[in-house]
């Protein structure tokens, strides 16, 4: 393993020059390959006088410091507190050395940022006065969080680690000698690698939520909620236990077919220049955070539990089997084929119609029937109309970002198919449409009057997103991320299944 040092203090010869070599010595002693960079020795002008710190012309010392950087796979940071915060010196490091360009870059489209140091970690090793305790309850750790947080994860380095020693004004020598062995300690754990078997399941871990994309999941929830209340068993419907264990297997359904998207999609998502957190996939296979492998596995974790949570249903439902099994047949076959083949129904035209159909009227009829109501009584049928006409143009937008990279892979979206100013005024219509929807059955009082009072949120947010569409229509902007309307498009949604989950439960 390489490893830089990097002192921060002004000072050569202090405690934090002491507790560099400690860190040195056990780095040294876990067969780690070791350099250090002492900022004091370094000439450079900390202030950062060009527009942009990228296009200040870098002295001698502070190529030689990137260099250093680029060298490395485990960054130590050893530096005192001051006020809260790093030294000047070495702040005026990381402004003139993480530079755009270098540390970071801007995506494509001028949102967000993506690190450009990943693949190294860092510790954090810091003195100060304030006792420690104090200094994370009290002040929060503002240096560290600067630090951590707000440069280096901000950069792609991850894991960070830190160390606080202090307070260092009244400490004795036989306490400082204590603080240097831990620095030496901490070195030494290094043989274990730039990654603990900890922090390594933490990792897998959130790569697996980040996979899971449960930002989606509570809309098919309020759904299938609506249809479980329309069903109206006079049991009720939340201490059923046929309710929970439905929406399980819709759950698993999910999760595997997002999973299987991923598998589908890696061509279209390694390619895509627009990603957002809403289009674009997890990217967990992309950024390497999981193999293809762990992800076949978990396709068939997902669709094996889902088996056996279905047969839990379905003994528990005899009466209704045939229904309940041809309903979740059907669905699973739905879902399943908006990217695994041979449907591949996103790939011919098809997906934007396949998600609205199976997160409305899909999950709405499994609650109904799951709770004993009979699939062909009009109720789930009109209750989930206004929700599929307003899955459209969320489902639609989010074609966009993801235009150029779906084309170049093969698959046929609306906005592949039209382009991308048809799938806006496509958008725009489809919200049009759910509005309208909403307004005639509230006044109408269809779906037992599931949409009364909908209208009046509906109605004026479906005015607010056709305002913002027709400005990105006026605008002439090229694809690109969208994420404002992808938040006002997926928040337009949510009230045609809120507003039928409080009637219907009230």
């Amino acid at each position: 393993m390489k490893v830089l040092i990097i002192l921060g203090h002004p000072r050569d010869q202090s405690l934090c020059g002491a507790l560099a070599q400690a860190f040195s010595s056990g780095a040294r002693e876990a067969a780690t390959e070791v350099r250090q960079l002492n900022l004091s020795a370094v000439a450079f002008d900390p202030h950062v006088r060009a527009k942009s710190p990228a296009q200040q012309a870098l002295e001698p010392g502070l190529q030689e410091a990137r260099e250093l950087i680029v060298w490395a796979e485990h960054l130590v940071f050893v530096y005192p507190t001051w006020w809260g915060s790093v030294p000047a010196l070495l702040k005026g490091f990381l402004d003139r050395v993480f530079t755009p360009g270098f540390a970071f870059r801007t995506c494509e489209g001028g949102t967000g940022y993506q690190g450009l140091l990943g693949g190294r970690s860092a510790q954090l090793i810091t003195t100060m006065d304030t006792p420690p305790l104090i200094h994370r309850l009290v002040y929060r750790q503002p240096g560290r969080n600067a630090m951590a947080r707000a440069t280096l994860g901000f950069c792609g380095i991850d894991p960070i680690r830190s160390l606080v020693f202090g307070p260092v004004r009244d400490s004795s020598p036989e306490q400082r000698q204590r603080w240097l062995e831990r620095a030496r300690r901490q070195g030494q754990q290094l043989r274990q690698g730039r990654v603990t078997t900890s922090e390594r399941l933490r990792h897998k871990t959130d790569a697996w939520f980040r996979a899971l994309r449960l930002q989606f999941y509570p809309m098919t929830w309020l759904a299938y909620t609506a249809g479980a209340l329309a069903a109206a068993p006079a049991g009720g419907v939340f201490g059923n236990p046929l309710f929970w264990l439905g929406y399980l297997c819709l759950f698993l359904l999910e999760v595997a077919t997002v999973l299987i998207n991923e598998q589908v999609d890696f061509a279209s998502d390694r390619g895509n220049r627009f990603f957002g957190p809403f289009t674009g996939g997890s990217r967990v296979l992309v950024d390497g955070l999981l193999s293809r492998r762990e992800v076949a596995a978990g396709i068939v974790f997902s669709l094996a539990a889902f088996a056996a949570a279905a047969a839990g249903l379905l003994a528990l439902t005899p009466g209704s089997f045939p229904v309940v099994l041809a309903v979740l047949v059907v669905l699973a076959v739905l879902a399943i084929g908006y990217t695994a083949p041979p449907l591949k129904l996103s790939y011919r035209g098809l997906g934007e119609l396949d998600v609205a159909v199976t997160h409305s009227l899909g999950v709405m009829l499994c609650g109904f029937v799951f709770l004993g109501g009979p699939w062909q009584e009009p109720l789930p049928w009109l209750l989930s109309l206004p929700l599929l006409l307003a899955i459209l143009p969320s489902i639609t937008l989010a074609g966009i970002p993801d235009l150029e990279a779906d084309a170049a892979a093969g698959k046929c979206t609306l906005a592949v198919r039209f382009g991308h100013r048809d799938a806006l005024w496509l958008s725009i219509v489809f919200t049009g449409l759910a509005a309208a929807a909403a307004l005639i059955w509230d006044l109408l009082g269809l779906a037992a009057g599931a949409y009364a009072g909908v209208a009046l949120v509906a109605v004026p947010h479906a005015f607010w997103l056709g305002w913002l569409l027709y400005r990105r229509l006026e605008s002439d902007s090229p694809p690109g991320r969208i994420d404002g309307l992808m938040v006002a498009s997926l928040t337009f949604v949510l009230w045609f299944g809120l507003v039928p989950v409080l009637r219907l439960a009230g």
